[in-house]
């Protein structure tokens, strides 16, 4: 895929023939060709076998008509070799057997070589890169330190985030420890991910909207300046996360090409927030894929009036494409796009 792809192009704030899109969790559950290949795997099992999770990443390619790909696979997949006791339960979600509470389970933490560990993720890359032939980018991922210091400490999903809380104001020392280690990790994860192909890559912070302001800035953006600035700087990078409308300025002063909004603020307001030297990738709410063609035209037509033209757009949605949403919604958000910018 050349330099000059409107994905690449839009990350770089440099004019594209359209406004490109692609959607978080295109590759899921909505899709029938998911769901028929998820059936012969484990969500695991699908996340460690190559062939098969190039085959879903490149699915919405094929069917969808996205301008880039992700990369099949999850963000708490770099927890496994840190020895948590890492497993996903059909229905219920992810789980960690061994929770870290103390500041002694951060101390005893191993220091894994993840190049080694998730190997099969560089595997994944490379098939994936075959099988795109150059259509379009691939864009690889990580969780971002907080969201995944907030698993490794609740042992799963949370609702309140009580004891990641607890643990970052009652022992600040193996908080900052706990998030420098998962730094380090992910550093090595996404540059082993751009040497197997990634061509963009972004961080997903998907709990960072349980923090406020000053407990961002005195306990979260250190580590996201020193993650920003460790990445190879030769692919762009989404710095993305939900429920942000109170952070963006500090997402924006930790780093990243292009910040990615979620549906709680509006577009144009969330760009003059974050700065107009800064690409924006958002930001409609999963919930219009639901609706009729004439109201996912009228939502893409708005969202392309805030951006008003201005290069460096990336339509997604605010979130995840959810399970049961209808594919004949997805398929007409992305011919709206590309019709309606053209």
């Amino acid at each position: 895929m050349s330099a000059d792809a409107p994905f690449l192009l839009a990350c770089r704030r440099e004019k594209a023939p359209f406004t490109p899109i692609w959607i978080m969790r295109q590759a899921g559950r909505y899709l029938p060709q998911y769901r028929a290949v998820r059936e012969k795997f484990s969500f695991l099992e699908l996340c460690k076998t190559p062939e098969a999770a190039a085959e879903v990443t490149v699915q919405p390619i094929d069917l969808i008509g996205v301008d880039a790909a992700i990369l099949f696979a999850d963000i708490l997949l770099i927890l496994e070799p840190l020895d948590l006791g890492l497993s996903f339960t059909p229905g219920d979600g992810p789980s960690l057997a061994r929770p870290i509470r103390t500041p002694e389970d951060v101390a005893k933490m191993p220091r894994p070589d993840v190049r080694d560990a998730l190997s099969y993720v560089g595997d994944t890359i490379r098939e994936v890169r075959r099988r795109l032939a150059g259509r379009v980018p691939l864009i690889g991922f990580a969780g971002a330190p907080f969201t995944l210091a907030s698993y490794a400490i609740e042992g799963g999903g949370s609702r309140n985030y009580i004891e990641t809380k607890k643990f970052l104001l009652s022992h600040p020392e193996a908080w900052s420890d706990l998030m420098g280690r998962l730094v380090d990790v992910t550093v090595d994860y996404l540059t082993a991910q751009v040497e197997a192909g990634a061509q963009a890559l972004q961080i997903f912070d998907s709990w960072i909207g349980h923090v406020g302001p000053d407990d961002y800035r005195a306990s979260v953006l250190p580590h996201m300046r020193d993650l920003f600035g460790r990445l190879p700087r030769d692919v762009p990078v989404i710095h993305f996360g939900t429920g942000t409308a109170g952070l963006l300025e500090l997402m924006a002063e930790g780093g990243g090409d292009v910040i990615g909004l979620d549906w709680r603020v509006r577009l144009a307001e969330g760009w003059a927030r974050v700065g107009h030297d800064r690409a924006i990738q958002g930001n409609l709410d999963p919930a219009i894929l639901y609706a009729p063609p004439s109201v996912i035209r009228a939502k893409v037509k708005a969202l392309l009036s805030e951006a008003d033209g201005r290069p460096g757009h990336i339509v997604n949605l605010g979130h995840g494409v959810l399970p049961d949403t209808p594919v004949d919604g997805v398929r007409c958000l992305v011919d709206t796009v590309h019709e309606l910018s053209a």
